[in-house]
């Protein structure tokens, strides 16, 4: 084969593949990103085995990020989002104290808002919170430490306070302090699979639990 058309076919399959790859790269980090839930911080809205579909355009996606197969992040420019996390909205931002982690937990309260937890009853600027869905305890108790009792605490600017649904057994807010907003990383939309480890042969889909996250 001439050398020519050697390098005109070996050009059009780079073209071929790469171009895919970067055009699912460019998607992944600017608009949507499929995360997978490893714990029971968020029971009973989000179950260990759920895949969610997420977005990143209304906090504004960092560009290129963390790339597919890297725990690291490399520098990044954020693209400015459309607005902030509300109280109630379940969001997926980075560890804190890890940034090589994410984590998935509610959007409690924002920035000067007042969060206080009085046995195990949520207090936001002094009103109890019950309307939220998915929420449960596990532990009937009402120990003397942040898990059941905490605050008053003021959000300081440019943080958000969170919290998973599962109160008794998630590690949130109430322990490593408020989430500085630069730490979002995307809106959960939908939960397209969950997977059931202990489920029985025909109980290891969740069919009824896949849908919108609320």
């Amino acid at each position: 084969m001439p050398p020519t058309r050697a390098r005109s076919r070996f050009r059009s399959l780079v073209s071929g593949i790469g171009v895919p790859i970067a055009i699912a790269l460019l998607i992944r980090a600017t608009l949507v990103q499929a995360y997978h839930i490893p714990s029971g911080s968020m029971e009973d809205t989000l179950f260990p085995g759920d895949f969610v579909l997420a977005e990143k355009v209304t906090f504004g996606p960092y560009v290129p990020g963390r790339l597919p197969g890297l725990s690291t992040n490399i520098p990044s420019l954020r693209i400015p989002g459309f607005r902030g996390p509300r109280p109630g909205e379940v969001i997926i931002f980075e560890h804190p104290e890890n940034p090589e982690v994410d984590l998935i937990k509610r959007c409690i309260a924002v920035e000067n808002q007042v969060v206080e937890i009085r046995d195990k009853q949520l207090l936001v600027d002094g009103r109890p919170i019950h309307d939220i869905p998915g929420l449960k305890h596990t532990d009937p108790r009402s120990l003397p430490n942040n898990r059941d009792n905490f605050g008053p605490f003021v959000v300081p600017p440019g943080h958000v306070f969170l919290m998973g649904d599962n109160r008794d057994n998630s590690f949130d807010s109430r322990f490593f302090g408020a989430v500085p907003v630069d730490n979002i990383r995307a809106r959960p939309l939908a939960i397209y699979f969950s997977w059931n480890a202990r489920g029985g042969f025909l109980d290891k889909i969740r069919w009824r639990h896949l849908g919108p996250v609320h």
